[in-house]
């Protein structure tokens, strides 16, 4: 249970998680025991903790409440430029810690809960992670929106409200086993369903072209039903909204069965239409071109630019009778972001609204189209880029495929004018890839109907224009810009590791949370011997015993904790981080007396279900593991943990107790990660290649600040062209040998000795990312980690650098840079009055079908 503060200590209290006062803490008590009477529990004696969560829940969610109506007030009666963000993921993970911190209520809720006898990180634990995301991708989405919302910005994110997020992962005698993430089965505190805002999508039918225009009919209907979701900006009183659509099928839905009396198929299929925001796909990096997936992807934007267009109608600079019908101020007032390719069928969407509903010339129509949307691009893996067969989206969508090819056809035609007889070019940027089976290029037709494109990195923007859409960025160069992603520090540094946040704000002040760059002041403390004392990790202690407890390991605190927690991928490299484990174990059993720092290895992640080689990096990890743990010659020197079921919540753990964050994908291959920036600002050490955003890390701390090993971009390019051959290395290190030998001869699977072939067969012959040509340096660079660790004040000192240098990794930055460059918008500082401040202007009151 949480202590009470003593007197001292609440002197001292940081502000950056909100004052205790008592007055505060009393109003809390009150919201919490109304509540608690809310769900019917007379007697708290007969409460579970769920329904203390709720309680707490909707005790905050009231402060959330008049904070996000007057919000929605100001944007109507101001009427700024809208940011839409389009996301088919946002991996939010857990909202009630982070919403109590946004709106300076942590303390005074701690106190409260203490007083009331509960303990707040129990009631924390109940609520389940929004799983809406597979990685990287969704939870740059989630750390978008709160950096938006503290910036002030007019934003809304907009993706699809699935039922089962990303797959529960079990680990069953070493194997990843998935279970369905039921998150809603208890109900969902933060949501409000909008059903006066439901909105038809439209599915199959045919064309009908007339003098008067084209007519998409005879179509199937979906309704869009909207759930939205407050998203609080940092004690700013901001609150903007997430919108995520739930299919529902209409009452007519099927009613053609009806007519032959089969009423109970006709209720039954229903499903068919609901199925559409069942569940979240579990692809990470990798597309799959199922119909379900085309659906998600148009029914979010169909729903999404019908909502936008209707709020662009409605408004016009706050006066309530007077209706925009006339586009040409369209792209002044909307900025359309499309996360990835998934949201690309909002291009030739918003074309058919303007040429077919509105009725505007195609030029014109177009003009506004490319005005209006920008593209961010999340990868370079030739498999993680959509292309949609041709006859799939003729039958799902037959008008987009016609405005898509209308599209191409003039984009060639202007090619063609520049570069007349050169047939390459022309193929290369067509947006139908000519095959076996005809496809839409997804990336192109971004790339063609937005204005901005954007890498995530410097390395993979860079990338991105010389090779991935070269002949794009030859043609238009000005429209290809870089923006680095960024994490938000309010969950990855206050809701995390409240510890070291405050320890900076005795130290540099509170205003860092909001401006991470101050982080710099922290250089000159990187002699202070009572600084680099404090920042040794008290987070280990507490994460060694969680690890204890959920894998019956004993952990030694004291070892260096080495991390490697992402999405299973074979261009992350996990199976590097294996080997080495491997050697480090030949190593401690060929010497058992010589020095060896004890470490402590956590590796964790999620295989895509179908990804067989990934599946097999998970259970040879927990083979290893099951064979060095139970070894009495290496005992406490090394450790193996697979970490189950890695999510958001997990990480929120794991990170801050981190010493050694792995960052090893094949240089070339990662777009950004952003991983690698939240260890860094909890004061994790990298080892990693010059790949993604660890670049820029680098040159932010000082490259001798790392632990930089590898190959960087143009040696991978200089060894594909000379080509790669795996068994040179095998053949000249003994330690790689011996390691691989003891995987192939069913050393750590003596069950089944050829249980893990396939995976020395890829290694050897169809390693796309060269994990033995990184080996060896990779191991001596673990080599100068353990060297270093046995320092503990110089270990220190360089994590002090790291922290210093991680001001640049903001979300606030990241966004900062897409309003200027891209969005055209300022970002404000303003503070909209609290609710219980009389506003200016009068009523509280926003005019119906309006501002939400």
């Amino acid at each position: 249970m949480s202590r009470p503060l003593s007197d001292q200590e609440r002197r001292k209290q940081i502000s950056i998680r909100g004052i205790v006062g008592v007055e505060n803490v009393a109003e809390l008590k009150r919201g919490f025991n109304r509540h608690l009477h809310f769900t019917l529990v007379k007697d708290r004696n007969v409460a579970t903790p769920r329904d203390y969560y709720f309680a707490l829940a909707h005790t905050v969610r009231d402060h959330l409440v008049g904070r996000w109506i007057r919000t929605q007030q100001y944007y109507y009666e101001k009427d700024p430029k809208r940011i839409y963000y389009l996301s088919l993921e946002f991996y939010m993970g857990r909202t009630l810690q982070n919403t109590m911190i946004n709106l300076g209520l942590q303390n005074a809720c701690d106190e409260a809960v203490y007083q009331l006898g509960l303990d707040m990180e129990e009631l924390e634990e109940i609520e389940e992670d929004a799983g809406l995301g597979n990685g990287g991708l969704g939870r740059l989405a989630a750390c978008f929106l709160d950096s938006m919302a503290t910036l002030g910005l007019a934003a809304y994110g907009y993706g699809i409200r699935y039922e089962y997020g990303i797959f529960n992962q079990k680990i069953r005698d070493g194997w990843q086993v998935e279970e369905a993430d039921d998150w809603l089965r208890h109900g969902n505190p933060w949501e409000k369903a909008r059903p006066e805002y439901m909105l038809p999508v439209h599915f199959y039918g045919r064309v009908e072209h007339s003098a008067s225009g084209a007519k998409w009919i005879d179509t199937q209907v979906v309704l869009a039903l909207p759930y939205d979701t407050p998203v609080p900006g940092y004690m700013n009183n901001t609150v903007n909204t997430m919108r995520l659509w739930s299919a529902r099928a209409p009452n007519d839905f099927n009613l053609r069965d009806f007519n032959v009396g089969d009423y109970i198929q006709a209720v039954l299929d229903r499903n068919l239409a609901e199925n559409i925001s069942r569940v979240l796909y579990p692809n990470d990096n990798f597309f799959e071109g199922k119909e379900l997936r085309l659906k998600q992807e148009y029914f979010v934007v169909a729903a999404t630019l019908q909502d936008i267009i209707r709020r662009f109608k409605a408004s016009k600079f706050g006066s309530t009778d007077s209706v925009r019908t006339v586009f040409d101020s369209f792209p002044d007032q909307v900025a359309i972001q499309l996360n990835d390719t998934h949201p690309a069928m909002a291009i030739p969407e918003l074309m058919r609204i303007f040429v077919d509903i509105e009725k505007l010339p195609w030029d014109k129509a177009w003009d506004i189209t490319k005005r209006t949307f920008a593209y961010t691009n999340h990868t370079v893996l030739p498999e993680a880029l959509e292309r949609w067969p041709v006859d799939l989206v003729e039958m799902l969508l037959p008008r987009h495929l016609q405005i898509i090819y209308e599209i191409n056809q003039r984009h060639l035609d202007h090619i063609a004018s520049l570069f007349p007889n050169d047939v390459g070019r022309l193929r290369r940027m067509s947006l139908i890839e000519e095959g076996d089976t005809k496809r839409i290029n997804m990336a192109h037709l971004c790339i063609v109907g937005s204005h901005a494109v954007n890498g995530v990195a410097k390395i993979h923007s860079e990338i991105v224009r010389t090779q991935v859409f070269e002949d794009f960025a030859a043609l238009e160069p000005e429209k290809f810009q870089n923006k680095t992603n960024g994490i938000t520090p309010r969950r990855w540094l206050l809701l995390c590791n409240p510890g070291l946040a405050e320890l900076i704000a005795e130290k540099i002040g509170e205003d860092y949370v909001r401006d991470l760059s101050q982080l710099t002041k922290l250089h000159k403390f990187v002699d202070d011997d009572l600084f680099i004392r404090e920042v040794a990790k008290e987070n280990k202690v507490k994460f060694a015993l969680y690890l204890e407890k959920e894998y019956e390991v004993k952990i030694n605190p004291s070892s260096m904790f080495d991390v490697h927690v992402k999405r299973i991928h074979e261009y992350k490299r996990q199976l590097m981080n294996c080997l080495h484990i491997i050697t480090m174990y030949n190593r401690i059993r060929r010497d058992p007396a010589k020095l060896f720092v004890p470490r402590t290895v956590i590796i964790g992640g999620k295989a895509a279900p179908g990804y067989h080689m990934a599946k097999m990096i998970i259970k040879l990890i927990n083979a290893v593991a099951q064979v060095v743990n139970n070894d009495p010659v290496v005992g406490s020197k090394l450790k193996v943990i697979f970490l189950e079921n890695y999510r958001v919540s997990l990480a929120e753990k794991v990170i801050p107790a981190t010493d050694l964050s792995e960052q090893i994908s094949t240089a070339g291959t990662e777009a950004s990660g952003t991983g690698n920036m939240k260890f860094m600002l909890n004061g994790a050490l990298t080892i990693g290649t010059m790949d993604g955003a660890n670049v820029e890390m680098a040159e932010e701390a000082g490259e001798e600040n790392l632990f930089i090993f590898g190959m960087r971009v143009e040696d991978v390019t200089e060894l594909d062209r000379k080509g790669y051959n795996a068994q040179l290395y095998y053949d000249r290190l003994p330690e790689l040998k011996q390691a691989v030998d003891q995987i192939k001869s069913g050393f750590f699977s003596p069950k089944d000795p050829n249980l893990f072939n396939d995976v020395v067969n890829m290694l050897f012959h169809h390693d796309r990312f060269k994990v033995f040509a990184d080996y060896e340096a990779y191991v001596k660079c673990q080599e100068k980690v353990s060297e270093l660790y046995l320092n503990s004040k110089a270990w220190t000192k360089m994590v002090i650098r790291n922290i210093a240098a991680a001001g640049k990794f903001s979300s606030d930055r990241t966004i900062k840079e897409y309003a200027r460059d891209i969005w055209h918008v300022e970002p404000s500082d303003l503070k909209i009055p609290p609710p219980n401040e009389p506003r200016e202007g009068g009523q509280d009151k926003t005019p119906n079908g309006t501002a939400a």
